[in-house]
């Protein structure tokens, strides 16, 4: 009985010790995916839908700003309320809260295009701005590229340039029909006169897209 139980026993370990062998080891748990560089969000307005990809590693002090915004629906039935074009598909058109008191947030840090590389370039979106550090809630999309709004130490004045953040990627086509649209000749003051839609083309509402 004591032979045939150790049999036993010495026939279990072989079989376990082969199935040891024979087994593949577990492969390891896979690497989390790497966080995505930018995020989307949507503005749906009376033009149609317009759809923006932000640089929040590249351009992260705006890009949060921006999503403060959005994420506590600061923009929601605001408008796009200046369009400035200097000739046919060339120009840039603006939106924001124009710093009403219960839409506007703090100021945020300035971020040249000198420091995050993103350019004026055509559908780019960019942050309205007086003197670097004032930037709230107002946001200029370009139609054309326009270069003279980068940062350039070379030249006079504070030569910060705006800070530019993302792009359109989906609605350029809306953006267009908005610097069409036809301001009013006596709106605004200073530069601004002649430049203000009344009214101002509606963003319904502004979400992060997933």
């Amino acid at each position: 009985m004591l032979f045939r139980t150790t049999f036993l026993t010495l026939a279990l370990t072989a079989s376990v010790i082969a199935q040891a062998q024979t087994t593949p080891p577990p492969k390891p748990a896979p690497a989390p995916s790497p966080a995505p560089a930018t995020v989307r969000v949507v503005l749906e307005t009376d033009q149609g839908r317009i759809v923006l990809e932000l640089e929040k590693e590249r351009a992260p002090v705006t890009t949060a700003n921006f999503l403060r915004y959005v994420d506590q629906k600061r923009l929601d039935g605001i408008g796009f309320y200046r369009t400035v074009k200097v000739q046919a598909a060339f120009g840039f058109v603006q939106f924001g809260v124009q710093n009403a008191p219960k839409r506007v947030l703090p100021p945020i840090k300035h971020e040249p295009t000198t420091q995050t590389g993103v350019k004026h370039l055509s559908g780019t979106i960019s942050t309205a701005r007086y003197a670097p550090g004032t930037a709230t809630g107002d946001f200029t999309i370009m139609v054309g590229d326009q270069p003279s709004l980068d940062a350039d130490p070379s030249q006079p004045g504070d030569n910060l340039g705006y800070a530019a953040f993302g792009h359109v990627v989906e609605g350029m086509d809306v953006v267009i029909r908005v610097l069409d649209a036809t301001p009013s000749p006596t709106a605004g003051e200073g530069v601004m006169k002649g430049q203000m839609l009344v009214p101002p083309i509606l963003i319904r509402t502004a979400r992060r897209l997933p």
